[in-house]
């Protein structure tokens, strides 16, 4: 039998002896469970009973007292399970925020983390609101979009841009779309297949990625194997898809586009080296709220 199924009759077993109890000791409950398997316990029990209860974390806060009947007690305990287990909060909650959008996921694509925000604001800093030619759009490609996050977050702060965003995967991209059109962002062209092949026969003011970047070695992937392992690795050194990216990228920019890329803390130097290889000016990185190494830019040169 597997561990879905365990939790399944566990989850039946606490519905079935469950009584009432209070919000602040549900909370109390998730926060020794989680000591030991979340670095953030009391932000996660809140997550979940708050998702549980289909009520802000706020309401949580101001209603310690109140009781929580059994069928929620209940349910929550299996969350508090799952969690124990490494279960990514977005994925039991099925969203998570991202550059103050609240984003749909699924096991299928990869969880935002806050870091990635650097990516936008680096192609928003990089690019004028309003494109130099007066005869079109600025165009933007986010490569690998999974939930759709930065293309969405680019699409949200520039309405006037054209963006595009490709990912492999058909089942991340239907994520993609759902979340595009749950936010009401229509600028945004989905289509699938690795890298820059479906951007063929295009010419981009930018390209933004956060491609997998984790050697496959890597021991942290332990931690990460809820989260789909495409999304996370490319293979032995990490950087196979940095580098495919960097080599393809120069057949769909515009002279002086600019390509900005996500990366480990400690690809940086490897990064800005094949850039500059590949042809690549004024490559620079910047640093995540951290203080580590996160993302490399730079631009095709005009001539």
């Amino acid at each position: 039998m597997g561990s879905a199924d365990n939790l399944t009759e566990q989850a039946q077993a606490h519905r079935a002896a469950a009584e009432a109890l209070p919000v602040a000791e549900l909370l109390a409950l998730g926060l020794k469970l989680l000591r030991t398997s979340s670095d953030s316990p009391r932000l996660d029990a809140e997550m979940l009973l708050a998702h549980e209860l289909r009520c802000p974390r706020s309401h949580l806060l101001s209603h310690a007292e109140e009781t929580v009947p059994p069928a929620s007690v209940a349910s929550f305990e299996a969350l508090l399970a799952r969690r124990q287990a490494g279960e990514p909060v977005a994925y039991l909650t099925g969203e998570r925020e991202f550059w103050s959008l609240c984003l749909r996921l699924g096991p299928e694509v990869l969880v935002p983390r806050p870091e990635t925000e650097l990516v936008v604001e680096r192609a928003l800093a990089l690019l004028p609101a309003r494109s130099a030619a007066p005869d079109r759009a600025t165009q933007v490609a986010d490569l690998g979009t999974g939930s759709g996050a930065i293309a969405l977050a680019l699409a949200c702060e520039r309405p006037s841009w054209e963006l595009v965003a490709t990912d492999r995967s058909h089942a991340a991209l239907q994520i993609a779309r759902a979340n595009a059109q749950r936010l009401k962002l229509g600028n945004i062209e989905f289509l699938e297949g690795d890298w820059c092949a479906p951007l063929r026969g295009r010419r981009l003011d930018a390209i933004v990625s956060n491609p997998p970047y984790v050697a496959a070695a890597d021991p942290a992937l332990a931690a990460l194997r809820y989260e789909p392992a495409a999304a996370l690795s490319p293979g032995p050194s990490g950087l196979e898809a940095l580098e495919a990216i960097i080599r393809e990228a120069p057949s769909v920019l515009r002279p002086g586009g600019a390509l900005v890329l996500e990366h480990g803390t400690h690809q940086a130097r490897a990064v800005a080296a094949a850039l500059v290889a590949a042809g690549f000016a004024r490559v620079g990185c910047y640093r995540d709220l951290a203080g580590h190494d996160r993302v490399t830019e730079a631009q095709w040169p005009d001539s």
